[in-house]
């Protein structure tokens, strides 16, 4: 799967899926087999690190 390049929309992307499908980031980055460290550093760029409590990165 060809995930957005635009951080803001990759953000919006990955927390919806996080709501509505996927119990953890771990089970997110395994069912699109991307590399949770490449998504988080990504997300950090745009100031947005994971919340595990809240499944979403914040």
């Amino acid at each position: 799967m060809q995930l957005p390049n635009d951080p803001a929309i990759l953000l919006s992307f990955i927390n919806t899926r996080l709501r509505d499908r996927d119990s953890s980031l771990k089970e997110l980055c395994s069912s699109l087999e991307i590399h949770q460290s490449e998504l988080e550093k990504k997300l950090a760029a745009i100031d947005y690190i994971y919340d595990d409590k809240c499944n979403q990165f914040i």
